[in-house]
């Protein structure tokens, strides 16, 4: 890990970091986020009796998308061509909350954390944005990186 902000020039100006010498390898993201809500608004969620549809599986293709535009979003992102996005959201009743995990995967010459917490976020979003006419008091917590492999830097894990 480095001591010193990549995005800023000598000059202190943003920029976008040059990747073009870097070597092409496997590039590996695995995020994680959940929502916590009412437990009405979980259980309608789990039975499928939300007014809109099937909230998660609209999630689900919203958080892949969010991936994908990563770089539309964020302006220092370079634009990655994903090779696989794998996003699992998972009802737990014990929480009255979605848990949801993610993993982005590319060949390229940068990473994918960007793309992969975007990815947990969007879906995140789409969650409370299809759910805010039961529940306004909903909240997105715990969204972080957990590991990510690839690159001049590795393999890097989140300390339990």
């Amino acid at each position: 890990m480095s001591d010193e902000f990549t995005h800023f020039n000598a000059k202190g100006e943003a920029h976008m970091v040059d990747v073009g010498n870097k070597a092409v390898t496997q590039r590996e993201a695995v995020t994680e986020g959940r929502i916590y809500m009412n437990p009405k608004t979980l259980k309608m969620i789990m039975e499928g009796t939300h007014k809109k549809g099937d909230v998660l599986g609209i999630a689900r293709v919203a958080g892949i998308m969010g991936a994908k535009k990563t770089s539309d979003l964020i302006p220092l992102c370079h634009p990655i061509n994903l090779t696989a996005v794998e996003l699992d959201l998972t009802p737990e009743p014990a929480t009255n909350s979605v848990y949801c995990l993610v993993k982005v995967r590319c060949g390229g010459q940068t990473g994918v954390e960007m793309e992969a917490l975007a990815a947990v976020q969007i879906a995140l979003l789409t969650i409370y944005d299809m759910c805010k006419a039961v529940d306004r008091g909903m909240v997105m917590q715990d969204i972080g990186l957990l590991e990510k492999s690839g690159g001049k830097s590795g393999t890097w894990t989140r300390p339990a």
